[in-house]
Order: structure tokens, then sequence, then C-alpha cells
């Protein structure tokens, strides 16, 4: 059974939970719809948030960016530290070995961290202090450090910025935090606990997506912004390949080459690519992970980026992992019937949610984006289907169908494992923070081994 701090949490949960579902069920349809234009992502009345830290203070580089202009959609990056090495470091390095070098007091007093194929070296010491060392640098848009006022009172520079033409390549994670469509975002303190977690362990760039939330942008808004994320990852890995190719262009004088340093090449276009990306981010390895409605989300985009094939290049999703989905239908399942009542998001707080979230007029429980096995869903043949892990907890009334879903995809050969945990909640792995449950670190670590095992580059499978 959960312990006893879960169980006194999911009362307080629920009945705050219920509270204000019912306030937005009462909110006048005029002022639902007063932020439709926008929509807003976040509620900070009601659940706190993170602040983003450019620095490598717990090896862990976070920034966010505004994506849309027309829309509130955002994203946070998650850069971990083991990008800093040199990319052949990962060929030199043997996967048994434990030696570690020790950072100097003056940057963080910690060791540095072991990446997905080997050891750390020497080496990372000396590119940190390079890449701390340049006077001029360049922001997420392109301009100057010092126009930011970036900088310290001594002179040091507070937060990372991607120096050198030979960074070490790392996947792409894109992270749909859950909250019913509802509530939830990419910035609170538990999804950035989360997300932390998951790039050291995965070693991956995490992009958590701050997607629209209901009633004031209804179905299919959260699924548009999850395609939308998708696409905007593709097109700054088209700008940062324009980048490459005016930058070692001879002649031209609307170009200005990249200096010493290896800065992105100041041309029409160049400076929109994300620097942090441009460097160190390889999309042709994509992986996408859905926590809760954000594997909803996750499902949705995978199927989209199926149907579009090779127009997404150079973004491939090779791979996604959904966990304890929001998914339901009209037919009740076993574990709907026997655990409705079950921790923080009971049945009837549920359909609560998805009457806010489907459009006013079309609430049915086997709605394509509710139920994932309804006749005439539309969308690729499963067959088609990038690998799918699955996260269950024991006392959650929604992981049957999950379990049907993942059946399913194993008929037509999908690689589908389903992975549950005893004693385990709705959410136990994302509120971690509050618990510390040994189910959370072991379902983080599980995640990352299965998905090593569909990112690490050919030859070294088994390096980790």
């Amino acid at each position: 059974m959960p312990s006893v701090a879960v169980k006194l949490y999911s009362v307080f949960f629920k009945f705050m939970l219920k509270h204000r579902l019912q306030n937005r069920t009462q909110t006048p349809a005029d002022d639902a719809n007063a932020a439709t234009s926008f929509g807003v992502t976040s509620r900070p009345d009601e659940e706190s948030s993170a602040a983003s830290n450019p620095l490598f203070t717990d090896g862990v580089a976070t920034k966010d960016i505004h994506i849309d202009p027309t829309t509130s959609v955002s994203i946070r990056i998650f850069l971990p530290e083991t990008s800093l090495g040199s990319p052949d470091s990962d060929l030199r390095a043997q996967p048994k070995s434990r030696a570690k070098a020790s950072r100097p007091d003056s940057l963080t007093g910690s060791d540095l961290r072991r990446s997905s194929y080997g050891a750390a070296t020497t080496n990372n010491v000396t590119d940190y202090h390079n890449r701390n060392s340049f006077n001029h640098r360049r922001n997420s848009y392109g301009g100057n450090v010092d126009d930011l006022a970036l900088k310290s009172e001594n002179g040091v520079y507070r937060g990372y910025a991607p120096a050198g033409k030979n960074c070490r390549k790392l996947p792409v994670m894109l992270q749909f935090h859950g909250g019913g469509f509802v509530s939830g975002s990419n910035d609170s303190v538990s999804n950035d606990f989360f997300c932390r977690r998951i790039a050291k362990l995965c070693d991956v760039i995490v992009l958590a997506v701050g997607y629209r939330l209901s009633p004031e942008n209804r179905y299919p808004a959260a699924f548009e912004d999850g395609l939308k994320a998708l696409h905007w990852l593709a097109k700054q890995a088209n700008l940062a390949e324009c980048s490459k190719s005016l930058g070692n262009r001879r002649g031209g004088a609307d170009v200005k080459k990249s200096d010493s340093h290896g800065h992105i090449a100041d041309a029409f276009g160049a400076s929109m690519a994300e620097p942090w990306l441009a460097a160190h981010g390889d999309p042709s390895r994509c992986v996408l992970l859905g926590v809760s409605c954000g594997g909803n989300i996750a499902d949705y985009v995978a199927r989209k980026a199926v149907e579009a094939g090779n127009l997404l290049d150079p973004v491939k999703v090779v791979a996604q992992v959904l966990m304890y989905p929001f998914f339901i239908g009209n037919v009740p399942t076993h574990s709907e019937i026997k655990l409705a009542n079950s921790y923080f998001y009971d049945k009837t707080m549920c359909v609560l949610a998805w009457k806010l979230f489907l459009p006013e007029g079309e609430f049915d429980l086997d709605h394509p984006a509710a139920n994932p096995l309804v006749a005439g869903r539309g969308g690729p043949p499963l067959k088609r289907m990038p690998p799918t892990l699955t996260i269950i907890a024991e006392h959650d009334w929604m992981k049957d169908r999950a379990i049907a879903y993942s059946e399913e995809l194993r008929k037509v050969n999908v690689d589908a494992p389903v992975l549950e945990y005893k004693d385990a909640v709705h959410e136990f792995a994302t509120l971690d923070m509050l618990f510390k449950t040994p189910q959370a670190q072991a379902c983080a670590e599980d995640i990352a081994i299965w998905v090593k095992k569909h990112i690490s580059l050919r030859g070294h499978e088994f390096s980790y």
C-alpha cells in the first residue's frame, strides 16, 4: 500500500482539485473565451514555479523560450552538463571506467558527471574554462551578452553560451507535463525536478513544452501545441544547418563568417537559431515523453510525426514514453470499476476535466483524444508507430486501458513493453520531490535504460 504521507497528501490534493475544477465549470463562457487568442500555460496562483538557471549548478542548465508569437506556447530547455564533453571522448572512453575528474572549486565544487558512453575526462574542465574566457558571446536571439547585462560585478558570465565547433551532440526529448489539461506547467517545481532527473539519467536535452490549458483553450489546442513544438525543433535544426553553410561560404557582402570562437554566422535567419540546440542537439534521435494527459499529447504527436515522414527532416521520432496516460472510454475497464476512487485523480474528477477540455457539445469519453482504441480514430496504422514504453502504477484506475493499447501495439510487432510499479499511484514519478519514493527513482532509471537502447549511436549500444 502507498505510504501514509501519500495518502494524506492525496486527500488534500483531491479536495483542492475538486474545488478548482468546480470553479472553472462555473466560469462564464465569455470569461473562458477571453484568453482564447493567446491562452495560458500555467496558473501561478495554484502551483509554484521554478526559475530557469543557465548555470550547471546541479548538472543541468535551463532556459525558457517563447516559441510562438501568436500564442503563449513556451519551452524550457534542460541541457545536461555532459554536453560540455568532446564528441571524440565518447569513442575513447571505456564503458566500465569509473574514473572521475574533479572540477576546481571556482566552478561548482563537484565532480564531472559520467556520460552515457563513458567517464568524463579532464579535457572537459579545460573546455569549460575556455568557454568562459571569451569576452564576446551570443544570447538565444543573436545579440551580445553585454547587451542583456548577463555579467556580474566581477565580469564573470552567469550563463552558459556554446563556443567551438566540435560540441558533443545529444538526443532531444520532448516532454509534456500532466495536470488533466487544466493545470500544471512546464516550469512548475515538480516538473522541473523531474526533467532535471531525466536529462541527467538519460543523457538527453529535454524540451519541456508549456502548452495552452483548458477551459481557456479547449481541444485541440494542447495537441496542436505539442505538434507545434516538434515543428519548432525541426525549424531550429534547419536554421542551424543553414547557419553552418552560411558560415562556410566565402565572399558575399551579406554574410559575416563565423569567428574563431565558432559563433553562428550573422545572416538572414541565422541569429534565430537557438544556440544550445544548434551546438548540442541531435534531432535525428528524438524521443517523446508524456506524463498523464501529456501521454495523450505525446501519442498524438507521434502519430502526426509518422504521417509527416520525411517532411520533418532532420527530426526523427525514434521512441516515445507514456507515463500513466490519461486514457478513458465509455465502457469501463476492470481497473476503472475497482479503483474508481483511487489516489490523487479519481474517475469522477477526471471526467470533469475531460468536460472542461473537450469542446462544448462534443463531450464523449470515446473521443479520439481520450480513447486510443476507439474505432475510426484515424491516423497511421499502429504498425508504423515508434517503440512505445508504457509506465503504469498499481493503484491507478487508468492502467487497464494503457495496458490494452500497449498490447495492440505488440500485436503488430511494435516494441511496446509495460512497466508496472507496486504500491505506486498516479503521478508517483513526477511528484517524487515531495515523497522521495524508491519507485520513482527506479522508474526514472528504467526509463533511461530503455530510452538509451533506441538513442545510442551505432556501435555503442552496450556502452552504458
